[in-house]
């Protein structure tokens, strides 16, 4: 998604503003399920009170279904199949399209119909390739490289602009007794960030979305110097990442032991709301190729999708109308701070530091990546690359074996 996509984002009105109705409203009633995959702490609070302003203001009676985030993704076709909820959380880019191309969610694009404060690159995100809509979005936040103002200022570190920079500052925090860079990937999806980012850096958006599509080679060289630059930074990176989670890791540069974490700014989740949380800042991933520059950048989008044949279709699409408007995604951004809303006439008054940066950081992108995982194939994201990069963070020395399995892997399954 290009940053036109998301340009609005940077001139939100500072004001709050009255809720757009995008659907009949009144006319729906009953009980309605939302499935949730915000398991953790601050999410799951924010998901609660934006359930709690829309049962106040409408007929419908909501039950929300938690499930444990990893455990949502992975086991996403089984849902899909079975008795999935009638509203649940879920990605913009690829994954969505691929489920909808699948025939297995619902068009929700009368909804669409009367949905205000969207750019068009946000619609163009909630399109499938048959040109109707089956996601509406609701947040999204910078993936990039965190740390605190607080350690950098009493150290006299400067944030690096280009990666030559960078090893020379993570030379320094070695030897200051943090280190450089935290890093976890217990749960599989978090190190695709890495990838993504140099891989952004390194062969540029075009090659990257390509590669996402099935379109290129893992075994073009361009891929293996994405590995052989990752297996330098896991040089000055955090040890037995297979074993941590990234909250472990988040909580690493809370507690000063490591200076940096590229990660997305849901990592300020693991941070006391108040001093603790306000300590936290972001550089772009720093530059590797001036050919290519630092203007790509990955920023996710959250959203909503309804399922195929919902229990209450009315009632669905009142919520999904809900969860469309400025009202909803304020309720949001003011109960987790860690993210912006993607509704361009979404109050903004409240909008921490960080926030405010990570809408400038978006809206000044040339190009956006959504995640490895939600940029290709949901099949070869977790039966291929899950297990794949995680084998590298093992063995990063035998890189050429791995492309080569990477690469026979992909053409079964993008060939099927």
């Amino acid at each position: 998604m290009s940053a036109a996509a998301l340009a609005a984002l940077a001139a939100c009105s500072s004001g709050s503003s009255s809720s757009a109705t995008a659907s009949a409203g009144t006319a729906a009633s009953g009980n309605v399920t939302f499935g949730s995959n915000q398991s953790d702490a601050v999410p799951k609070a924010a998901y609660a009170e934006i359930i709690k302003s829309y049962q106040a203001q409408s007929k419908v009676t909501v039950a929300i279904n938690t499930v444990d985030h990893n455990s949502f993704q992975e086991n996403i076709n089984n849902y899909l199949q079975g008795s999935p909820d009638d509203v649940f959380s879920w990605f913009a880019g690829y994954r969505m399209r691929f489920f909808a191309d699948q025939g297995l969610v619902g068009d929700v694009s009368d909804v669409w119909k009367n949905v205000t404060g969207m750019s068009d690159g946000l619609k163009a995100a909630s399109t499938a390739d048959d040109s109707k809509q089956y996601f509406v979005p609701f947040t999204t936040y910078p993936w990039a490289v965190f740390y605190r103002p607080s350690i950098f200022k009493a150290k006299g570190y400067t944030a690096p602009k280009t990666m030559d920079d960078f090893y020379r500052l993570a030379a320094q925090i070695k030897k200051d007794g943090m280190v450089p860079l935290a890093f976890a990937d217990k749960d599989g999806w978090p190190a695709m960030g890495t990838f993504d980012q140099l891989n952004l850096r390194i062969n540029g958006y075009d090659f990257h979305v390509s590669l996402m599509a099935g379109k290129e080679a893992w075994t073009d060289p361009k891929v293996k110097n994405v590995f052989s630059a990752w297996a330098k930074l896991l040089e000055v990176s955090q040890p037995d990442s297979l074993g941590r989670t990234w909250q472990e890791s988040a909580q690493s540069v809370q507690k000063n032991e490591a200076a940096m974490l590229v990660q997305g700014m849901f990592m300020g989740q693991q941070f006391t709301a108040g001093p603790d949380r306000d300590d936290l800042d972001f550089f772009a991933f720093p530059e590797i190729d001036s050919n290519i520059g630092t203007d790509a950048i990955e920023a996710p989008i959250d959203g909503f999708m309804m399922a195929k044949s919902p229990k209450n279709a009315a009632a669905a699409k009142d919520l999904l109308a809900y969860l469309s408007t400025a009202a909803a995604q304020g309720v949001s951004v003011k109960a987790d701070p860690t993210v912006i809303a993607t509704n361009s006439k979404a109050d903004t008054s409240g909008y921490t530091a960080l926030q405010k940066k990570a809408v400038e950081f978006i809206a000044g992108a040339k190009h956006i990546s959504q995640f490895l995982d939600r940029d290709t194939r949901p099949d070869f994201a977790s039966t291929v690359m899950i297990p794949a990069i995680q084998t590298f963070i093992g063995n990063p020395s035998d890189i050429d074996s791995l492309l080569k399995s990477i690469e026979s892997q992909k053409k079964s399954i993008f060939t099927s």
